[in-house]
């Protein structure tokens, strides 16, 4: 199969990618990380224990699943663009669902709503990008890096606002948030519903091809630990960083550092993600995500917890990038729609069993810090798993 002739509209790859990165900033950054920040509020004012609090995340995850389940079917028949900027626009509404109602039920369809969006357009962002970074061979893992900082930026923002408000507005104000979350992300969609984004490009035979389900066992499933693991991390770090006396000053420090730390990923990890040997790019920076998971185990000061969010935010959307790297590397352009879809189905069924049963021991043993336990060994049972994956020919 050959790779496209870049059209007149990849004329400024970079710039193009950082728009096409305002998808996962939506659907990820905000839709489901900023459920984090409200959490504690959310919970306390409904009366929620850690394993209804972890289910909102898992119903996010289960819409996520079967979003990367039907992404190559709905890329198929819609296109890529088409794809990317429908499954974003769920993403808002699923926010302003949140905002309305704090019945469990809404709830938890809108966060289902949010989930299967997010997947829909990462995988057809995804896709595009490595399309788009393709076009620039000698820069192709800078600029697809630059998609994966994108929820980065949400986190920031969220982080910068969320913790804030809920101060100002006092308890029982998360619904404010989520309105606030609904207009920041109307205002963020505009330039990816107002950019052209190569509609008429299309990978040749997209979602057609296989991948190579049977010979990337081993990396898809450290992929699936890290789905299980991260998730821990990021749903029930603020209630650490409350339960330790951190006020809103600590928490949007806290978070903002995840979201900082998350933008020089490019540059940090650029010679890591260009090594083409099977899974040891990932099994890299799995190591360094699993150490910033564990070090709020011993202790609740803010300088651990500042080096935790730095080390976990700088590793985490690196991990991600490097799925996409490693398909890129190891599969036909015509089947990167399907491995993407692939990884993000591993991902999506570890962060789908993840939230509740971390809640569930939560509750059982009475500590946060056995979640975050259960979070760096599953991380770090992720990085064993990718190591053993060996280099594919390319077909």
């Amino acid at each position: 199969m050959r790779a496209p002739s870049p059209p007149p509209t990849y004329a400024h790859p970079a710039r193009l990618i950082l728009i096409l990165s305002l998808a996962p900033t939506i659907g990820l950054g905000i839709g489901r990380f900023a459920y984090s920040l409200v959490l504690p509020d959310m919970r306390d004012s409904l009366g929620w224990s850690y394993s209804a609090a972890g289910f909102m995340n898992t119903i996010n995850a289960v819409g996520y699943l079967v979003g990367a389940l039907a992404a190559s079917a709905v890329i198929r028949r819609f296109g890529l663009a088409a794809s990317l900027r429908w499954g974003t626009i769920a993403a808002v509404i699923s926010l302003a669902l949140c905002a309305v109602s704090g019945n469990f039920i809404v709830l938890s369809f809108a966060r289902l709503l949010a989930g299967l969006g997010a997947a829909i357009g990462f995988v057809g962002g995804g896709a595009l990008a490595a399309s788009i970074a393709q076009s620039r061979p000698e820069r192709a893992n800078f600029l697809l890096s630059l998609f994966y900082a994108g929820p980065g930026i949400g986190i920031l923002a969220s982080g910068l606002i969320a913790p804030f408000l809920l101060q100002a507005c006092g308890p029982g104000s998360w619904w404010i948030v989520w309105w606030a979350m609904t207009l920041l992300t109307a205002v963020l969609i505009l330039p990816l519903m107002t950019t052209p984004l190569g509609d008429g490009a299309r990978i040749d035979g997209v979602a057609r091809n296989g991948f190579p389900i049977l010979r990337t066992l081993p990396y898809l499933a450290g992929y699936f630990l890290f789905g299980a693991g991260y998730i821990a991390y990021m749903t029930f770090m603020i209630a650490y960083v409350r339960d330790g006396g951190g006020g809103a000053a600590a928490q949007s420090l806290f978070w903002g550092l995840i979201g900082i730390s998350a933008l020089p990923t490019p540059w940090v990890w650029r010679r890591v993600l260009a090594l083409d040997r099977g899974g040891l790019a990932t099994t890299i920076i799995l190591v360094v995500n699993a150490a910033g998971a564990a070090l709020p185990v011993f202790g609740h000061s803010m300088a651990l917890l500042a080096v935790s969010a730095f080390m976990f935010g700088i590793a985490f959307f690196a991990v991600v990038g490097s799925t996409t790297a490693f398909v890129r590397l190891n599969a036909p352009p015509s089947a990167w729609p399907a491995g993407i879809a692939a990884m993000t189905i591993a991902f999506g069924i570890g962060q789908t069993l993840g939230p509740v049963a971390v809640g569930a021991i939560t509750d059982a043993l009475g500590s946060l810090s056995y979640a975050l336990n259960v979070s760096a060994a599953m991380l770090v049972a992720g990085a064993i798993l990718t190591a053993l994956q060996r280099k594919l020919k390319v077909a």
